[in-house]
């Protein structure tokens, strides 16, 4: 008899019951001090749905325990609402952490924690994680490299724990063309249903709501907006940059909220997500934006960045031509994936690289305490 039985399928045939069978206790907060509260196990909660596309309804049985997220975004969902952190994300390296070092009392240990992708992403690492669910859109397993096929997806399903999860970072993909995004907080609030959190997720949206007041007199009109190119450095001397469109998808979302002005907007280049092309420092010199915003480098201190990328460009004979490196204005562009909370943390960033502003947008005391459980 396989670990968990199947409920009900949904539409992408992937839907299965999640969790340890008599098993209630809720996941605890890294570093936050809460608590789990164990329940009866002689007197089981009754089961749930929850619904996203592309999966459609999804029943647990209990609240699931365990869980692996496909990237950093619904990682620092998880971590908003009190989680230990996901068993495995895509890749580690690129679930930036450090975001948490101003929030008191939340941290995240990622020593333990797998990387999905290995040159490949295999069947026996998640029977080996053994997760009660995989907050991972079953179509980004199947498209975004070569070997799942959708019997990969529903073996993973039915013997380990449902996939529920929606490609929300970015979106390019033409895979997703026929089924809904989720905005951040839309996902969030998915997240939430799954884990029975939702107290923490309204009390979130509070917090946002309070964000956003703030965050609306910082932003200068459209003429006081410097022009922005965003672009992801090759190394770090790099000579090569993947050019990025301020788009949808979480990724994007501080950028849009501080309203930036993308110089590549009205070129001819063409977006790295859809064309996997690189351009050189002849052509960002051809542009010459005012500012520029380098992905890549969120694993680097201020500090580092300055040392090496911006020490870079300024001895480059054309690097030291752009508008941005005479003027230092070169900054780090933030991760690619942005949850709740480290979104806030990069728009405040953000804000004090293009407009100026320096103070705080959101009451970091108020996000521990709800990560604590202290609503």
């Amino acid at each position: 008899m396989r670990r968990r039985e199947l409920i009900t399928a949904g539409a992408a045939g992937v839907a299965a019951l999640a969790g340890c069978t008599g098993q209630t206790n809720t996941p605890t907060a890294t570093g936050s001090g809460a608590d789990a509260t164990p329940t009866d196990t002689a007197t089981p909660e009754p089961s749930y749905t929850v619904s996203m596309a592309p999966v459609g309804d999804v029943t647990f049985d209990s609240v699931p325990e365990t869980w692996v997220a496909n990237n950093g975004s619904w990682a620092d969902m998880g971590i908003a609402l009190g989680l230990e952190p996901p068993k495995g994300v895509w890749l580690t390296s690129r679930y930036h952490t450090q975001y948490y070092d101003s929030i008191p009392g939340v941290s995240v240990d990622k020593s333990q924690m797998v990387n999905l992708y290995q040159d490949g992403v295999s069947k026996e690492l998640f029977l080996e994680l053994d997760a009660d669910v995989h907050v991972i859109d079953p179509n980004f397993l199947m498209n975004r490299f070569k070997g799942w096929d959708q019997s990969d997806v529903d073996e993973i399903a039915e013997t380990v724990g449902p996939l529920f999860g929606n490609c929300i970072y970015a979106q390019h993909y033409p895979w997703h063309d026929d089924y809904r995004y989720y905005t951040l907080y839309e996902g969030f609030e998915k997240l939430a249903q799954v884990f029975k959190r939702e107290d923490r997720y309204e009390a979130f949206v509070e917090v946002d709501d309070a964000f956003q007041s703030n965050l609306a007199p910082v932003v200068p009109s459209a003429g006081d907006r410097p022009e922005v190119a965003v672009l992801w450095g090759v190394g770090d001397e790099p000579e090569q940059y993947y050019p990025y469109l301020i788009g949808g998808g979480t990724g994007f979302k501080h950028l849009r909220d501080l309203n930036v002005r993308d110089a590549l907007a009205e070129t001819d280049i063409k977006d790295f997500h859809g064309s996997r092309g690189a351009i050189d420092l002849e052509t960002v010199l051809d542009v010459d934006p005012e500012v520029l915003m380098l992905r890549g480098y969120e694993s680097k201190t201020r500090p580092e960045f300055e040392d090496s990328v911006v020490a870079f460009l300024e001895n480059d004979d054309v690097g030291s031509q752009l508008t941005a490196v005479q003027n230092g204005d070169v900054y780090r562009a933030g991760g690619l994936y942005q949850g709740p909370i480290t979104y806030m943390v990069l728009t405040e960033r953000t804000a004090g690289q293009l407009y100026g502003f320096d103070g705080e947008l959101f009451d970091r005391e108020r996000v521990a305490d709800i990560v604590a459980g202290n609503l």
